[in-house]
């Protein structure tokens, strides 16, 4: 090997060491990504979930043991940044997450060991790549909230309470671009847990963003059938972070008990992301509202970065809430679409196993009743005592083994108003339509960069 790639490859490896606290473009944040990916190849692995309207890459980072595939018994957590164009700080935040991780890992930290260990991390630094090339810096009303076809991509997704049926027939090509990728991203992995950065106030907000004023309205909220996690959930970001839990940090959004709040209650939103996420792929998300300024000054960011370190961590861990497992039928083969559900917790389209016939349901400490039903099976009731999972790095493992059904016995299906092919494959599958970067190609593309 020369001297002078040799020197190449020293850069790339030392490159994270350097990385600055400033708003990176879109080229420096892919270029700094493929660096990512070409030096750590065991842990990494950079894919593209599809493009924006303008033909720019919607680049992931995944981060794990096992970073290009999905593992039986590892969940898939993801964090989303710059789905608003004009709000960055998100961006600023997650390339650091990627940093702090990588570096923790390889000094051997016992934190991000545990962490990359048992959990597989998607970061997608951002969803509007567009959007921001069109951004000026103004706090509150700069350019940049929409897509190049100047849409908000946070009111354009399948919304469960505009006619449930309805949305469902609506043909996907109508939606935008960046859109309908997350879409097909959420069909290919089984997402357990999810965040969406936003900017604008200091609050994290949780499901449902919208209502059409049925049971789920209760005084002023609509309340979801896993309130009660929701609400954990946002207290654990609120309470980690360095003042977010004050809840009175913006001047113009009002004050927010305990950092936190209800979509629908703080404003209703039609066509949401997190909501989305929750419905149709199981995957519980929370909208991170991070900065009174959608575009902080660059002075703040060291101090930004420090105040949400631990929070985004700490929520990361609670991906290991509840119980995981698999469910098997009479001859011991894992099922896909097996019915998974919770006494008490009426989701409005149930959960489902996975093509690895997997489960995960993040719940609270307690007494459970789970109900299993699959076609030709008879239904499965247990009862299990769930215990805290983050503080391990492990939900409760429980595996469901269902009985056949006698000759002419009636099989129970669940009730349900969504359709289940509009849900999730998951467990990575290979059908994803985007394409991947080898550890060859970035190293390729980096060491082309830095000769230029």
């Amino acid at each position: 090997m020369s001297s002078l790639l040799l020197f190449l490859l020293f850069l790339i490896l030392t490159s994270a060491s350097t990385l600055e606290f400033r708003y990176h473009n879109n080229t420096e944040i892919e270029q700094y990504l493929l660096q990512v990916n070409a030096s750590n190849p065991d842990i990494a692995h950079l894919y593209s979930i599809g493009q924006s309207v303008r033909g720019q890459q919607l680049w992931v980072l995944a981060l794990g043991l096992s970073p290009r595939h999905h593992t039986v018994g590892i969940p898939e957590f993801k964090y989303v940044a710059n789905m608003h164009g004009n709000e960055v700080l998100g961006r600023v935040l997650l390339v650091q997450l990627i940093d702090d991780m990588v570096r923790g890992y390889r000094k051997n930290e016992t934190q991000f060991l545990q962490l990359l260990n048992s959990t597989r991390i998607h970061i997608l630094p951002t969803m509007n790549p567009d959007g921001f090339d069109k951004a000026d810096t103004d706090c509150q009303y700069s350019n940049g909230r929409y897509n190049f076809n100047g849409v908000d991509l946070n009111r354009n997704f399948p919304d469960a309470f505009v006619g449930l049926q309805q949305q469902q027939g609506l043909n996907e090509e109508q939606r935008e671009a960046e859109v309908r990728a997350v879409m097909d991203w959420l069909r290919t992995e089984s997402f357990v847990l999810s965040a969406n950065l936003h900017g604008g106030a200091l609050v994290a907000s949780y499901p449902y963003d919208n209502s059409n004023r049925g049971s789920e309205l209760v005084g002023g909220a609509s309340v979801s059938p896993d309130d009660d996690v929701f609400v954990h959930l946002a207290k654990v970001y609120s309470y980690n972070h360095a003042s977010m839990r004050q809840g009175n940090s913006c001047a113009d959004t009002g004050t927010f008990l305990d950092g936190i709040t209800n979509g629908y209650e703080w404003y209703p939103l039609v066509g949401g992301m997190q909501d989305y996420n929750y419905v149709w792929a199981q995957c519980l998300e929370l909208t991170l509202e991070l900065s009174c300024c959608k575009f902080p000054p660059v002075a703040q960011l060291p101090d930004m970065w420090t105040e949400n370190r631990k929070a985004l961590l700490a929520y990361i861990q609670q991906v290991h809430l509840g119980v995981k497992g698999r469910v098997f039928d009479a001859s011991g083969v894992p099922v896909q679409n097996a019915v998974v559900e919770v006494k008490g917790r009426s989701n409005m389209c149930p959960f489902r196993t996975d093509r690895h016939g997997e489960y995960y349901r993040l719940l609270l400490p307690g007494n459970y009743t789970f109900t299993v039903s699959y076609p030709g099976h008879k239904v499965l009731t247990e009862i299990l005592n769930v215990p805290y999972g983050p503080d391990k790095f492990s939900a409760l493992k429980h595996d469901f083994l269902l009985q056949r059904l006698a000759p002419g016995g009636s099989p129970v299906n669940p009730t349900s108003t969504c359709d289940k092919n509009l849900m999730l494959d998951g467990g990575g599958t290979t059908t994803r339509p985007a394409w991947t970067v080898a550890v060859g190609l970035g190293l390729l593309a980096t060491v082309r960069v830095l000769i230029a």
